[in-house]
């Protein structure tokens, strides 16, 4: 079965204004749409378009509860992803996400001291990891993503210092290593907190012909969070820019932020979230220090499988689920051509661009650009044959396990 769905778009402030409405062809309202969220999650599962194909079920959270069998197959409890269409035009928070050993002892630990799960304070909403990938449909996808070398920080507090000496503390903990500067800058001791006053102030007057990647991020986000530790932790980090079509991948102890840009967002089906900084929301130091992995890694691009022409595979190792991305021009593109999507269990789809003919072993459904629909375990693998006129192409991303 292909079952129609979608949702509404949710309103966190960081969110753009008219990238979600432009892919989908809806109407710009003039708020802020952030995250369109296409799955089973509680928190906004998706909403059917059809409910009598269904029996009535108004949400796939729904449909699922009633027919488990039917919708996820046999043996299987619940979707192992969420699929999320994003868009920032401000910075999100500095965070991080917890393994599924930390996730487990944060939930009951907050369970048995009684905080309840719509507390805003509650760090553990569910028991339950959230490794994410993300691939760009922007031209560029602005993000901030893992530690890099103390070297590079060097490097760049030297530029942003321009001989002043103001930085010299930051410099003499960085020579301790990542999580000793982390931990002092996190805590905002007194001496932290002066050098996020002095990297702001260095980093409003450095030429922009000096300027690195990351101390422009720092002038940016000094402007928007004057004062917060975050500021200068974005030193520590990759600057990631990722060109339309290009993937990176945040595994659980990953500090990162996305700073501006669309994009296909796929990750467990938690909503689990440590914040160290640059929000409003609440930040829970402690726990954020807890679950981050201090390892200097390189930037953590996702280099797709490709399995045919036009047919891309986005698989990070042992997460449960895989993203398919199947691109074409506006002609039919059958086995031949390589427009199979390889699912496994319930997957879901979401057209970007164009149309796109989805045909399975029962049957077959039509999704324009902006549209998405559940695919039952029993479609099998599915064809995407392209819909419109040669000088047209178009777009889908699947959802599935892994």
């Amino acid at each position: 079965m292909f079952l129609g769905i979608t949702n509404t778009p949710r309103d966190y402030a960081w969110g753009s204004v008219t990238a979600i409405p432009e892919l989908l062809g809806r109407t710009v309202t003039g708020a802020p749409q952030a995250e369109l969220w296409l799955g089973a999650h509680p928190g906004s599962p998706s909403v059917v378009v059809n409910p009598a194909t269904v029996g009535g079920a108004d949400t796939l959270l729904d449909w699922i509860g009633a027919e488990p069998e039917t919708a996820l197959g046999a043996g299987r409890t619940g979707l192992p992803f969420l699929l999320k269409v994003l868009a920032a035009a401000a910075p999100l928070s500095l965070q991080a996400h917890p393994t599924p050993e930390q996730a487990r002892e944060g939930y009951e630990r907050e369970d048995a001291a009684g905080i309840a799960l719509d507390d805003p304070a509650r760090n553990y909403k569910d028991p339950f990891p959230k490794p994410e990938l993300v691939v760009a449909l922007s031209d560029r996808f602005e993000a901030l993503s893992g530690f890099r070398p103390v070297a590079e920080t060097l490097a760049d507090v030297d530029v942003l210092d321009q001989d002043t000496g103001r930085l010299g503390a930051l410099m003499v903990h960085l020579q301790h290593g990542l999580e000793d500067t982390v931990r002092w800058l996190e805590t905002a001791d007194p001496s932290a907190l002066a050098i996020v006053q002095a990297a702001g102030d260095l980093a409003a007057t450095l030429d922009d012909a000096l300027a690195t990647p990351n101390t422009a991020t720092v002038r940016d986000l000094a402007r928007s969070y004057p004062g917060d530790p975050g500021v200068v932790v974005s030193l520590l980090m990759h600057r990631v820019t990722l060109s339309a079509g290009q993937a990176m991948y945040l595994p659980a102890g990953n500090i990162h932020a996305y700073l501006d840009g669309l994009g296909i967002e796929l990750m467990a089906p938690s909503d689990n979230v440590l914040r160290g900084g640059l929000t409003p929301k609440h930040v829970d130091v402690p726990e954020l220090l807890r679950v981050l992995d201090f390892t200097a890694y390189p930037a953590p691009l996702l280099e797709p499988e490709h399995l045919a022409p036009g047919v891309d595979r986005f698989a990070p190792a042992d997460v449960g689920y895989a993203l398919i991305r199947v691109t074409g021009g506006g002609r039919p593109t059958g086995p031949a051509a390589g427009g199979v999507a390889p699912l496994v269990g319930p997957s879901i789809a979401v057209c970007t661009e164009g149309a796109v003919t989805l045909v399975g072993a029962t049957s077959a459904t039509l999704l324009r650009r902006g549209e998405a629909c559940f695919i039952t375990p029993d479609e099998g693998d599915v064809t995407v044959e392209a819909d419109g006129s040669p000088d047209l192409t178009s777009a889908v991303f699947i959802a599935t396990g892994a």
